[in-house]
């Protein structure tokens, strides 16, 4: 399975994050490729776009903080996930991606000769997930650990709630981080 991936951030991402729409905005909604964020089109969308998109970049951060230590640098690179979200978030070399499109763990970086499997896809959503696998955008085998929260080891995807702060509270947050180190330890 090749698709093309479409959203915004790095193309040589290490973390990626999937959700079902674009912005809704004419740009966003009719892009065809993955492009690094410029000119603080974050806050343009959060102008533009609403409290629920401002929810996912500050989600979207809180997480990449969140995350072990050992494997993820993130939290090294600015002293506040606030901070991080305004400078490095989904922009060239952050190697962070928000993807409009299915996971495709076949993927390989053009200008390396190495596979994805150094790469965490994550998905925002059961419903999101389940419906990729209904129309056979997504081929995975989920373990379901309970209602909100689903792994594919082989590769690389965890499926956690939307990128809400009432869905994917701090709890739930270090609760995927939790699954992310375990995942990278190979001890799931």
């Amino acid at each position: 399975m090749n698709t093309q991936l479409v959203g915004l951030g790095d193309t040589q991402f290490s973390v990626a994050v999937y959700v079902a729409k674009a912005p809704p905005m004419p740009f966003f909604e009719t892009l065809e490729c993955l492009e690094p964020v410029i000119n603080e089109q974050i806050n343009t969308i959060n102008q533009h776009c609403g409290n629920g998109w401002r929810k996912v970049f500050n989600v979207y951060a809180k997480v990449l903080f969140a995350l072990p230590s050992e494997h993820y640098s993130f939290a090294k690179q600015a002293p506040t996930w606030q901070q991080y979200r305004d400078e490095f978030l989904l922009q060239k070399n952050s190697k962070t991606a928000l993807l409009f499109s299915a996971p495709d763990t076949t993927i390989t970086c053009p200008d390396k000769a190495t596979s994805n499997k150094n790469q965490l896809h994550i998905i925002a959503g059961r419903t999101h997930a389940k419906n990729l696998l209904q129309q056979g955008k997504l081929h995975a085998q989920f373990d379901w650990l309970d209602d909100e929260f689903a792994i594919d080891t082989t590769n690389n995807i965890i499926v956690c709630p939307y990128f809400d702060y009432r869905q994917l509270s701090n709890i739930k947050i270090a609760r995927l981080s939790e699954l992310v180190a375990q995942l990278k330890n190979n001890t799931l």
